[in-house]
């Protein structure tokens, strides 16, 4: 699946699962980190958005301080799910 197209369809899924009202694709910053300042997720979100990942991906995301750089944002999500369903 071609990088625009996971970065869409991830977008889509972190506005939907995750209960973002009022948010839209554009609103999200490809680079913005995704807890903290950015974003605003938590914990809790980073256990729901691993499990949509896994199963709209097909890939499966390692769990605490190694799944940390994973999460840093949308870009570094694409990534890792580029390289992992290559």
């Amino acid at each position: 699946m071609p990088s625009e197209t996971v970065r869409k369809k991830l977008k889509e899924l972190i506005i939907t699962e995750l209960n973002l009202e009022g948010k839209t694709s554009d609103d999200i910053d490809d680079g913005a980190p995704l807890f903290g300042e950015g974003l605003g997720l938590d914990s809790l979100d980073a256990l729901q958005l691993a499990m949509v990942i896994e199963e709209h991906f097909g890939v499966q995301v390692p769990e605490g301080d190694e799944a940390r750089p994973i999460f840093a944002s949308v870009d570094s999500l694409v990534a890792y799910i580029d390289r992992e369903s290559a």
